[in-house]
């Protein structure tokens, strides 16, 4: 998994090896679209949810009447600054994350080698974390009864609310720092400031001695997720019992979260985390897009659960946690390649290998190995599909209930379309006659025989 699932725009504005259109539309109209747009959606998601029983046409009527800057106004406003327990929950939540960061056991890790050469250093106990952040809730909750499991699905509206401020706020200070103190040679600003908001000054900041995009990503987004799915189970448990079309999208979830801490030192190697810049898109992305919309499936479901039965619970069990692990054995396939210089074996054959060269920004001769074999030889991007249909599989539970169900699903397929087409332009810059050569390999991005 490249944890793709971490963007949260549709329309990715590239830098210089991928750059399409003109600057005024990538460094300004996009950037601003997003800012202006992501914000109120969040909102607008949850109050479609939660207080018109997940309609469409509901919002549709609502947004006639009063306009939609009136709608959002007063959905948003209600909830614009949270609520003392919002607050508390929020920063109960982010302080046991940067402990556990700090405190728990685990190895150091060092990521790639920077533009400028810097190394950034981890601690990798991602596993560690995540069984004790579950852990943690469940005690306080069912076992010593501090709160009830349902509490983050109660102020889940004032929550997000003040994850909105808070982001915003936050991405500022990241633009400020990246310009006037920032942790290391990689930052850089393109001049306009909107753009510079919006994409981040900095590549591996640091505050305080703590890797931003780790706890931006890996130790908030990431760990909200689980403890938002459990708390909507709770609700739905509390007020009609727990529905086998719940327990499937949360148990689907929970395994590919568990994968996802289980890696956490190959995302820490990703493009999310080697290529993007911490500003808006990114951190702002998994501080509030990535709970308030990634849940947004199985929010539908705590008002409107579905009776699947054992048979159709079991299969779609089954085939979600199967393309889980597909999208897992690839990452891992193309990791052990990389790791042993090649020397090993892909599906019982010694690997076929494009060795592709390239030139730092320092003018160092450099080269990566292409696996060309093994899942990598079926398509470009062929671990999106399975991402793409583990993810389908935790939102069909919700049959056939409308279209608002499967919007993380189909955000997801074009997120990462453009995530591939991204990805071989900047390959085709950085390794060019290299990457022309893997490409008549390979010849297909993502669908085997089609795309």
């Amino acid at each position: 998994m490249e944890q793709a699932s971490f963007g949260f725009g549709q329309a990715r504005v590239g830098t210089d090896n991928e750059r399409v259109g003109p600057r005024w539309l990538r460094e300004t109209l996009v950037p601003l679209s997003l800012v202006t747009v992501c914000p109120p959606a969040v909102m607008l998601v949850w109050h479609t949810h939660v207080e018109l029983g997940g309609s469409l046409s509901a919002l549709g009527r609502e947004l006639g009447r009063g306009g939609v800057l009136a709608t959002i106004g007063r959905v948003w406003g209600a909830h614009l600054f949270g609520s003392p327990t919002a607050w508390a929950i929020l920063g109960v939540f982010a302080a046991v994350q940067l402990v556990l960061m700090r405190a728990l056991p685990g190895r150091p890790f060092h990521g790639p080698v920077t533009p400028t050469g810097n190394v950034p250093v981890y601690k990798a106990n991602g596993v560690a974390a995540f069984v004790t952040t579950l852990g943690l809730f469940l005690g306080g909750s069912l076992g010593l009864h501090l709160f009830p499991a349902s509490i983050v699905y109660d102020h889940f509206g004032d929550i997000l609310g003040a994850l909105n401020v808070t982001a915003l706020g936050f991405c500022l200070v990241l633009y400020l720092k990246g310009r006037y103190a920032p942790s290391s040679s990689d930052a850089s600003r393109t001049g306009n400031p909107l753009f510079d908001y919006y994409w981040g000054t900095e590549l591996y900041p640091r505050i305080a001695g703590f890797d931003v995009k780790m706890f931006t990503n890996c130790r908030f987004g990431m760990m909200a997720w689980p403890v938002i799915l459990l708390s909507f189970a709770a609700r739905q448990h509390a007020t009609q019992g727990l529905s086998d079309s719940m327990l499937v999208a949360v148990a689907l979830q929970l395994v590919y979260i568990g994968k996802f801490f289980w890696w956490e030192t190959g995302y820490l190697r990703s493009l999310d985390i080697m290529h993007d810049r911490a500003g808006f898109y990114i951190c702002w992305g998994c501080l509030v897009w990535v709970p308030g919309i990634y849940t947004s499936a199985t929010l539908f479901l705590v008002d409107h659960p579905n009776h699947l039965g054992t048979p159709v619970a079991a299969a779609l069990f089954v085939a979600g946690v199967g393309f889980i692990f597909m999208n897992y054995a690839a990452d891992a396939q193309r990791q052990r390649v990389r790791a042993t210089e090649g020397q090993t074996r892909v599906w019982g054959k010694p690997p076929v290998l494009i060795r592709a060269r390239y030139t730092t920004e320092q003018g160092e001769h450099r080269e990566n190995l292409l696996l060309a074999s093994g899942f990598w030889g079926l398509s470009r991007h062929f671990h999106y599909v399975p991402e793409i249909l583990g993810a389908l599989c935790w939102t069909l539970p919700a049959l056939d209930s409308g279209v608002l169900p499967y919007f993380y699903v189909v955000f997801l397929t074009i997120l990462l379309t453009d995530r591939a087409f991204r990805d071989d332009r900047r390959c085709a810059a950085k390794y060019g006659a290299d990457w022309d050569r893997y490409r008549a390999v390979v010849p297909r991005k993502i669908i085997p025989g089609l795309l």
